[in-house]
């Protein structure tokens, strides 16, 4: 491996470490400085604040269906998370592997082309 490979390795693998660092403490700061806060979905707190608005407030949809406990729930939107995170992640890696290829193809052809030249 050349010595600009390695640099440019030991430089990605510093970046990585870093980012994960940030996302670790990103995670964990808020529970050791908040530890008896209520961390309620965005739902519940939108529902209590239309409450304090108005008290006769009544929901006009319902949900169809109502998972049997909290952990199910939990599972579906970390499944549903799962999925989209995938997707996401999919559709960013073919890009830049046909971003990669497309490279790779044209500096194949300039090679030929420049083989072509020298004979």
């Amino acid at each position: 491996m050349s010595t600009e490979k390695k640099i440019k390795k030991n430089s990605m693998l510093k970046k990585n470490l870093i980012l994960t660092v940030l996302v670790v403490a990103i995670a964990v700061i808020p529970l050791l400085f908040l530890k008896h806060a209520a961390f309620t979905g965005s739902d519940d707190q939108a529902k209590e604040e239309i409450i304090k608005i108005d008290a006769n407030y009544k929901p006009w949809f319902s949900s169809i269906w109502t998972p049997p406990s909290a952990e199910v729930e939990s599972l579906l939107f970390s499944l549903q998370a799962a999925i989209g995170s995938g997707v996401v992640c999919f559709f960013f890696g073919y890009s830049k592997g046909k971003a990669k290829g497309k490279a790779e193809a044209k500096s194949v052809v300039k090679e030929k082309v420049n083989e072509g030249e020298k004979n």
